[in-house]
């Protein structure tokens, strides 16, 4: 008999993403990561979009705030467009297969593997001993979010590359260990075009944060109209006008920012809004920007506050979800615990 090589994955298409439950959302996360979300609802593959309240006790949460908090992503998702019919939204804890297969995979994941992933090395900085054991293992969890559900796309930016390579390894040595080619995908990296990375608008070369003592810092997807505009009208800048090509924003780092945030909730590029606004200064420029910043963004952190004013619609959407999670990923779960040889009755 030869060698053969395994054949393709021949399951479906699935789509999965995640924000993790800490709330206060703003600009950057809507930018970065909502507003692609609901282009993905249309990809013609079924798409699963969690809240990730497990992954945010890797860190102290108070447990009066973290429900609230979880409520909080998901109204984010429903303000920015995803629609719970076509989209599977839950929580991760309402999902205990999650956990399950989690364990699972750290017992096949090596410990040489997570040494090596530099958002552990980053987050727990120069006291990793106190730091917890979760937050260690984290990426093992995050791999079994994406493979409970057999996922084939996961939308990455650059600070989770690592962590999706890590999940293809882990599938590939859980399929080789126990002799089930194929079983679990090869997730691929799901790029949607330029990433969109946000900036202070106090500071441009510091990423937007819930974490800046300064509200100015971010749009908030709370924040009204008004509070939309103001924030953008002080929004920092330089004295020079705006360039005409994408070069002459180099060293100009909230000039840069500025056009980048209008070049995203315009749809277009860089370029183009330069071609607009190139040779003008910020007198002229801000108040288009802050125009445009309202028409975009008042409509979803309009439907935001109504949704956390009464979350009942949010809990409907959350416990279908749900509800329909468990049904792909239980009997995902329960061919492994068959496959690794676990007891059944």
């Amino acid at each position: 008999m030869t060698d053969q090589t395994p054949a393709p994955y021949a399951g479906p298409r699935r789509i999965l993403s995640g924000i993790q439950a800490s709330g206060a959302l703003h600009l950057g996360n809507y930018l970065g990561a909502l507003k692609r979300f609901t282009t993905l609802q249309d990809s013609g593959a079924p798409l699963f979009v969690f809240v990730a309240d497990m992954h945010a006790i890797t860190v102290w949460q108070d447990p009066e705030k973290l429900a609230a908090q979880t409520r909080e992503i998901a109204a984010a998702y429903l303000a920015a467009g995803l629609d719970p019919a076509r989209a599977t939204i839950f929580p991760q804890s309402a999902v205990p297969a999650h956990a399950e297969l989690a364990w699972i995979f750290n017992c096949v994941a090596r410990l040489g593997w997570l040494d090596r992933m530099t958002q552990f090395k980053e987050k727990s900085g120069k006291h990793k001993e106190r730091s917890s054991v979760g937050l260690y293992t984290y990426p093992v969890l995050q791999a079994a979010d994406i493979l409970l559900y057999k996922a084939t796309e996961v939308p990455v930016g650059e600070d989770q590359k690592q962590h999706l390579e890590l999940t293809r390894d882990i599938a590939a040595k859980f399929n080789t260990d126990f002799g089930v080619p194929n079983f679990f995908p090869q997730p691929e990296p799901l790029i949607q075009g330029p990433g969109t990375r946000v900036m202070s608008l106090r500071d441009g070369a510091a990423k937007m944060s819930k974490s800046d003592p300064s509200d100015l810092s971010r749009i908030n997807l709370t924040d009204d109209a008004d509070t939309i505009a103001a924030k953008v009208r002080k929004a920092r800048t330089d004295m020079e006008p705006l360039p005409e090509t994408v070069e002459g924003l180099d060293g100009r780092a909230e000039a840069k920012n500025l056009v980048a945030i209008y070049a995203a909730l315009a749809d277009t590029t860089r370029e183009a809004v330069l071609a607009e606004f190139g040779g003008q200064g910020f007198g002229a420029f801000k108040p288009k920007l802050a125009e445009l910043a309202v028409s975009s963004m008042a409509p979803v952190t309009a439907k935001m506050r109504r949704l956390m004013a009464d979350p009942a619609e949010i809990d409907r959407a959350l416990t279908a979800g749900a509800e329909r999670a468990r049904e792909v990923a239980e009997p995902v779960v329960d061919e492994v615990k068959k496959i690794v040889g676990f007891w059944r009755a």
